[in-house]
């Protein structure tokens, strides 16, 4: 009974100890490691990362064992391995620093498109997109989300249009200047059509995939954009999100897939409503 009693004690002086910022510490450190590690799984160096953890394993069980030789080899590795790493990871770190750059707070404190408003985009598109599916006609659609999408837009021709059928149809008509390039929407609305994207590096995609399906994957590869991809050859439709390509589509998925990833979910529309009371219920101290 007394041994039960000193393990509460303990724990409860423990308990007291922690402060909200070591909470915090952490919380922080947790959510970077979970980043980090979703990251890996979803490139190719994925099976490079488990080969570093090997190594590390090897180099320590032969510190336990006293092999002096490999101890003393590995250690020397090791002394230069963060230069091998920088060079082995630099397609990814790049993209995740690019992806860490571009981040914004629009959805956060910002002005979003109105769950109307990217509903009618949607189906605008899946409407655009079936069309064009039955016409062999190649098209390339991204949606842009919380990763500001500025740099690719510049890249293109700037527009600001209501969607349409008619309209995105007639931008991918192949005699049309602005057919060659991808079409980007933002809250709902064209904003830039013939953009340039970034090719995929990932030698994992199938070889009947072309220049448009790589650039689709690269641009989720490299944002949080979801894109959606018409091929020229076969008519399929596909959709890229997070390097992730969704093959030959019909219609209710499609329609499905896109609403799932582009559509605020009911406990973000409430988090936006409880930040916005909050920002309301400053602004009213403040003119007291």
């Amino acid at each position: 009974m007394d041994g039960f009693r000193e393990f509460f004690l303990t724990f409860f002086n423990i308990i007291q100890m922690i402060k909200i910022w070591d909470i915090l510490d952490i919380a922080i450190i947790a959510y970077l490691i979970y980043k980090v590690i979703n990251f890996l799984k979803a490139t190719s160096s994925a099976n490079v990362l488990k080969g570093i953890v090997l190594l590390l394993a090897v180099m320590w069980i032969s510190s336990f064992l006293r092999l002096n030789v490999v101890s003393y080899l590995l250690g020397q590795t090791f002394e230069m391995g963060i230069f091998a790493v920088i060079v082995i990871f630099q397609p990814e770190l790049r993209g995740f620093l690019e992806k860490f750059g571009s981040s914004n707070f629009k959805t956060l404190i910002g002005k979003k498109a109105s769950p109307a408003v990217m509903e009618a985009a949607i189906t605008q598109t899946v409407i655009a997109c079936m069309d064009m599916s039955k016409t062999k006609t190649g098209a390339l659609i991204v949606f842009e989300r919380d990763i500001n999408l500025d740099s690719y837009i510049k890249s293109g021709t700037v527009i600001d249009a209501e969607p349409s059928a008619e309209l995105i149809k007639n931008i991918f008509y192949p005699k049309t200047p602005l057919h060659d390039g991808a079409l980007i929407v933002r809250d709902g609305r064209l904003a830039g059509a013939a953009c340039m994207l970034p090719l995929s590096n990932n030698t994992n995609l199938s070889r009947d995939l072309g220049m448009r399906h790589r650039a689709g994957v690269g641009m989720s590869e490299r944002t949080d954009a979801v894109v959606a991809i018409v091929s020229e050859e076969t008519g399929s439709i596909s959709v890229a999100v997070n390097g992730m390509l969704k093959r030959h589509l019909g219609t209710s998925t499609f329609e499905k897939l896109l609403e799932h990833e582009l559509m605020p979910k009911p406990e973000e529309t409430q988090k936006k409503r409880d930040w916005k009371s909050l920002l309301h219920f400053g602004d009213k101290n403040d003119k007291k």
